[in-house]
């Protein structure tokens, strides 16, 4: 690996620090869009069984608010009930929109800066390449009494064109399809936070109503 660098010359550098950086992101998006962190798959159906006649203390709401993303949702919609037990549909609504609306961000952060790193790299690449091929016609047109260009001038030219171009490909193909795959995850994320502020709507406002 050290003698590939090498040969690509100083323009391979910011790809690798792409690399790294593309990497690092990579792992902690795996690990932050998990579906336990996110979107627990029986946390609506036990938050409804502990609110059926009354809302929970607020010690049990704060562990709800930290046990996920949905979790921290659900949280707010009932200290939302909990704060004015009169409180409307509107502004329950509003506040489970609210919530969403901060959830969804949160996991859509660093994606802007994967999908960046996947459109920047073929053109590092691009510019490794560039740069390569100036180095070649440098070499051609290097008469100075000389009958044709350096070998090994015309080789590292050469060299640093290919490698760069096949490692400005190497950082973005796999950026790219990461950034889609995690865009997909996002998506359904959001679906399943807006499908679980919907069942607990009418739910949260009996309660609210049973309390007046």
């Amino acid at each position: 690996m050290l003698s590939i660098l090498q040969a690509a010359g100083w323009p391979i550098l910011p790809l690798v620090l792409c690399s790294i950086v593309a990497l690092a992101l990579v792992i902690e998006r795996c690990l932050s869009l998990r579906t336990s962190r996110v979107a627990p798959g029986r946390l609506v159906d036990e938050v409804l069984s502990v609110t059926r006649t009354s809302l929970p203390p607020a010690d049990t709401i704060n562990k709800l608010a930290d046990n996920s993303t949905l979790g921290l949702m659900l949280a707010q919609g009932l200290r939302a009930v909990a704060a004015e037990p009169r409180i409307s549909e509107a502004n329950l609504r509003n506040a489970f929109e609210t919530a969403g609306r901060d959830a969804v961000h949160q996991l859509e952060r660093n994606l802007n800066a994967l999908g960046t790193i996947a459109s920047a790299a073929p053109l590092l690449g691009l510019l490794g390449t560039v740069i390569g091929m100036i180095e070649i016609f440098g070499a051609s047109g290097a008469t100075n009494g000389n009958a044709g260009a350096n070998p090994m001038e015309l080789a590292h030219g050469i060299s640093v064109a290919l490698y760069n171009t096949a490692f400005g490909l190497i950082v973005a193909i796999p950026s790219l399809m990461f950034y889609r795959h995690f865009r997909a995850k996002v998506d359904g994320h959001a679906l399943a936070l807006e499908q679980a502020a919907e069942r607990m709507l009418p739910h949260l406002l009996r309660l609210g109503s049973g309390r007046r």
